[in-house]
């Protein structure tokens, strides 16, 4: 959309309208009749229209064509372009949504100031629709941890293209904020960014949804495909999308058109694709829930998003973000976080990974009393245990062994929980529980404990050998 289509069944004053043009610095294309004007509109929307209302030996008149454009491509404005004898037809066109018309023979500069501010108008509704239908959710990456590095690093290499990328990864991890932030860090930022949220979309409205729908009462109502023109779809939870649903979004990929349900025109769209799941799409498609062919198509750049276990680094960091985001959203209070509270985080167990730690932050500042540091006290856990410092509560398992295996299997559990927490960093370990770097190493051996790397940390788990004697 970057360009002025000239249609005028007259050759002479097609070229001089675009020599004009073209010397004030615009590119043009032109078209003498209606085919060669829905030709010219079908392949790119130009940013803006010229449009005679008479054209000989066309089968579209330039009303027809004016009603067409409007319902397709409404951003796009049309100047009509009128003889003497059809002022009362020009007035009329301006009721079908004509910007403006200009009577022939036309004034040079008054040509120009009416598609100035014609695109002037245009771009700013674009930017005004744009907002509406953006999302607010953040597009910033928080962590240091080296799996997040490792994630930010693929991600960074994927904004520079066009390709689709398939986000893996647990509910909850993130793989939106990913998705956002390729969007936003590539050629595409400032067009849509348009999620489909496939298991929230009832599977006989999916269709209408993606692809839109024409009524003779309603008329054109441009579905989520539509919208994202330019920018990128964003097919969230995409396993969840329906069968039937999954063969036209496959035809869409490789086609870039599609017909609205109800219509008959195809409608061109320029999409880049990101898709994301939780599940495993290889086991959908033995159990034929899942097209293979689509799966293929989606599935050009892999990524995995790690879960808040694999960066339980990050946790402080992202309880900080989401406190400030919160005091900046909601008004409530810019509170830190004391050393004990931090512990806890990052040993505690969070299926429901980043949205889970983001809800408990919220959870935290709204019960909370006063402004002060966030302690251990006020997060789950804690409260549950009766209140009573400083007392450990035993698990059922724990406490039907004897001392020496009970201690053994408390120590084996707290240095592995301790090890995970500071992402394998055995100096760190050491330093937090208060042990000697070789009395670590030490207890560690007699307790079975090795360190590997998982995701480009390193992860401490029970040797397996040791385990299975067990």
């Amino acid at each position: 959309m970057s360009d002025i289509l000239i249609v005028d069944d007259e050759r002479d004053i097609r070229e001089l309208i675009s020599d004009i043009l073209e010397d004030e610095g615009f590119a043009t294309r032109l078209a003498s009749n209606s085919d060669e004007t829905m030709a010219e509109i079908n392949t790119e929307a130009p940013a803006l229209i010229i449009l005679d209302i008479w054209l000989k030996d066309s089968r579209m008149d330039g009303i027809d064509i004016l009603k067409t454009v409007k319902r397709d491509n409404p951003d796009v404005p049309v100047v009509i372009i009128s003889g003497h004898g059809n002022i009362e037809i020009a007035v009329a066109a301006i009721k079908q949504g004509a910007y403006d018309f200009i009577e022939k023979p036309f004034n040079i500069d008054q040509l120009l100031v009416v598609i100035r501010r014609a695109m002037e108008t245009s771009r700013l509704r674009r930017e005004n629709q744009n907002l509406k239908r953006r999302d607010v959710a953040t597009s910033e990456m928080i962590g240091t941890s080296a799996p997040y590095r490792a994630l930010l690093g693929q991600l960074d290499k994927v904004t520079k293209s066009n390709g689709r990328v398939m986000l893996t990864g647990p509910a909850g991890s993130g793989k939106e904020v990913a998705a956002r932030y390729i969007h936003a860090h590539s050629a595409r930022a400032s067009a849509p960014f348009v999620t489909v949220n496939c298991a929230g979309v009832a599977p006989d409205r999916m269709e209408e949804v993606l692809f839109g729908r024409e009524t003779p009462d309603r008329g054109v109502e441009p579905g989520l495909l539509e919208q994202a023109h330019g920018g990128v779809i964003y097919f969230d939870e995409v396993a969840d999308m329906p069968l039937g649903t999954q063969s036209k979004i496959l035809r869409v990929l490789v086609d870039q058109q599609f017909t609205r349900v109800g219509g008959t025109d195809k409608v061109r769209v320029d999409l880049r694709v990101i898709s994301s799941t939780n599940r495993d799409l290889d086991q959908a498609i033995k159990a034929d829930t899942f097209r293979q062919e689509l799966y293929h198509r989606l599935n050009v750049v892999p990524i995995a998003v790690p879960s808040l276990e694999e960066r339980r680094e990050d946790i402080p960091l992202l309880a900080e973000h989401f406190i400030a985001e919160f005091n900046t959203s909601q008004g409530l209070p810019q509170r830190a976080l004391t050393e004990d509270a931090v512990a806890l985080m990052q040993t505690m167990v969070w299926p429901g990974n980043v949205r889970q730690l983001k809800n408990l932050v919220e959870r935290v500042l709204i019960l909370g009393d006063g402004t002060g540091p966030i302690e251990a006290r006020e997060l789950p856990g804690e409260e549950e245990n009766g209140g009573d410092e400083g007392r450990v509560v035993l698990s059922g398992a724990l406490a039907t062994l004897p001392l020496r295996e009970a201690r053994e299997a408390f120590e084996r559990e707290y240095l592995l929980t301790q090890i995970n927490r500071f992402g394998g960093n055995i100096s760190r370990t050491a330093n937090f529980v208060g042990m000697e770097r070789s009395a670590l190493h030490r207890k560690l051996k007699s307790l079975g404990v090795v360190t590997s790397a998982k995701a480009g940390v390193r992860v401490a788990h029970v040797d397996e050998e040791i385990e299975a004697a067990g």
